[in-house]
């Protein structure tokens, strides 16, 4: 999995100009799912974002973590982090999980990290609109399969 962690003040998603979600305060999730993803992939992916400690404390120090701030997560599909671009202008996707198995990983990945904030979501596989306000800025990219 790759994931673009996104620290907000406030994110939204829409469809065709339909809001379909909006957080205050919190994460907004940009998740790719790649074919050799596993639920092991979703176990250490959702314990990294539920304790990762992004959010300033007293001091300014980035100290508290989502579930300290009691913050909400919006997390979009994102089978474009797994862009191939070294030949030719047009990105390839074939690192990217096929639509099947990505969106039931995804939904899975929502279902788990849900138990630990509130999680709204995008439409997997629609053509979204996804505004933010950027807090920080503070952007971090969590792959699973780096150590």
């Amino acid at each position: 999995m790759k994931i673009v962690i996104q620290r907000v003040a406030t994110a939204s998603v829409a469809i065709e100009g339909d809001g379909r979600a909006t957080i205050g305060q919190g994460l907004l999730l940009l998740v790719g799912i790649a074919p050799d993803d596993t639920v092991a992939d979703i176990a250490y992916a959702v314990r990294k974002i539920a304790n990762m400690r992004l959010f300033a404390d007293e001091a300014g120090k980035m100290n508290r973590s989502i579930q300290d701030i009691k913050g909400e997560v919006l997390s979009v599909s994102q089978f474009t982090l797994f862009a191939q671009t070294k030949k030719g202008n047009r990105p390839a996707f074939t690192g990217a999980a096929q639509p099947e198995l990505a969106s039931q990983l995804y939904d899975r990945f929502n279902a788990e990290l849900a138990q630990h904030v509130p999680v709204k979501t995008g439409l997997f596989g629609a053509d979204m609109q996804v505004s933010l306000v950027n807090d920080g800025p503070v952007t971090i990219v969590l792959d699973t399969k780096e150590n």
